[in-house]
């Protein structure tokens, strides 16, 4: 990857991937995608001066971007990556539905990757000192998912039958999924700065375990109820990657 040290960089990176992506109409870009529309709002932010420390957050937004970026290069050479981002790109050719693959990738970023990325921006700081920017943050997924929920059903036709099972339920879960994901994002980076870059390895290795356990979960649900209507909803949503971006992207 290139030298990646501003946000405007990890915006082009991420151009690259999902370029790169619609070329080869890989879902890897679905997640790309997502990433990319939360960090340009992040970016819009932190020019707009909204964040206690925008220089601080702009420091940690770029070491938490190029967790994933550093992960897809070295996946793509074939070189060992986290457990967790492996299982997520591992998967990418499964018949699963575009909002699984999409909280594959999320699952990777916030829960692991955000944690280390946190820990290491506040490494010789107090870490409390950036808890008000990082929940901040939750504002604007919470605003990003309320978005996606809506232009999903877009390429994804029947995910109506989520809301009428659940009565919205489906846009809870994600939600639901996202807050918990950064609340648990929390409680690792406090732990693993605690703990200090140099007897941290071991800890990040079992949060990423966890991860993957969750990624087990996302990509094949306990309840066989949900795993025949996943397969049923996954039938009829649109299958070209390019058409899902452009759709995701309409106003």
């Amino acid at each position: 990857m290139p030298d990646t040290t501003t946000i405007q960089d990890v915006i082009k990176e991420l151009d690259v991937i999902i370029d790169e992506s619609i070329k080869t109409n890989s879902r890897l870009g679905l997640f790309a995608y997502i990433y990319r529309r939360t960090t340009f709002e992040i970016a819009s932010e932190i020019a707009l001066g909204h964040f206690e420390n925008n220089a601080r957050l702009e420091t940690l937004d770029v070491a938490f971007a190029k967790l994933y970026l550093d992960a897809y290069s070295a996946y793509k050479k074939g070189e060992t990556i986290s457990a967790s981002w492996a299982y997520a790109f591992d998967h990418v050719g499964d018949s699963l539905t575009i909002v699984q693959h999409i909280m594959l990738g999320m699952n990777a970023h916030i829960n692991l990757d955000l944690a280390v990325a946190t820990a290491a921006t506040m490494s010789g700081g107090e870490i409390r000192d950036i808890e008000n920017d990082f929940n901040k943050v939750n504002d604007i997924l919470f605003q990003i998912t309320n978005e996606l929920q809506d232009r999903l059903n877009r390429v994804s036709p029947l995910m109506i039958i989520l809301d009428i099972i659940g009565k919205n339920k489906d846009e809870k879960i994600i939600n639901f999924s996202m807050r918990k994901a950064r609340k648990h994002s929390w409680n690792s980076a406090k732990l693993l700065w605690s703990l200090g870059e140099a007897h941290s390895g071991n800890t990040r290795n079992k949060i990423d375990y966890f991860v993957l356990k969750l990624s087990e979960h996302i990509q094949s649900p306990k309840s066989i109820g949900i795993r025949i209507l996943l397969k049923f909803i996954q039938k009829f949503e649109t299958k070209e990657v390019s058409a899902v971006i452009s759709e995701l992207k309409a106003d």
